[in-house]
């Protein structure tokens, strides 16, 4: 595999390890960047995380030109956006998305996801601990 696999983290999720604890745990996005990486096992991935929806947007630009496959956290915009959920139509690869709580046992504004319209499979309730399965599943899926 040549082309990078993008994973995508959305809204505060710069501020894991310290925020909600009891809901994100105490894992902070750089070892999960790290775990992603060991995960990967050589295979090049792209990480990255913005407040900004228009830079997530730019970053599934990008992939849809030169990424393999993307694994996304929207955070809070995937109760939110259209803009995301159009860009990832235009992605032809597959697409995971991921969150660390499980949003169907929270409150009911968390249950209705614009992104899993689009998204070849879902990760939800693995806690940090997703995302090392993400990148291996989106690896098999690449195959």
């Amino acid at each position: 595999m040549s082309k990078p696999i993008y994973i995508l983290n959305g809204p505060n999720l710069n501020r894991l390890g310290r925020r909600e604890p009891e809901i994100y745990g105490t894992t902070t996005l750089a070892e999960i960047e790290a775990w992603c990486r060991a995960a990967a096992a050589g295979a090049a991935i792209k990480f990255h995380q913005s407040n900004s929806e228009a830079q997530i947007i730019d970053w599934i630009h990008e992939a849809i030109d030169e990424g393999a496959g993307i694994i996304i956290n929207p955070a809070a915009y995937t109760f939110t956006s259209i803009a995301i959920l159009d860009a990832l139509k235009m992605f032809k690869g597959p697409i995971i998305e991921l969150h660390i709580s499980n949003i169907h046992r929270r409150e009911a504004h968390y249950h209705h996801s614009y992104v899993s319209k689009v998204a070849t499979a879902v990760i939800a309730g693995l806690g940090a601990d997703g995302y090392p399965v993400a990148v291996r599943a989106m690896k098999g899926l690449l195959k």
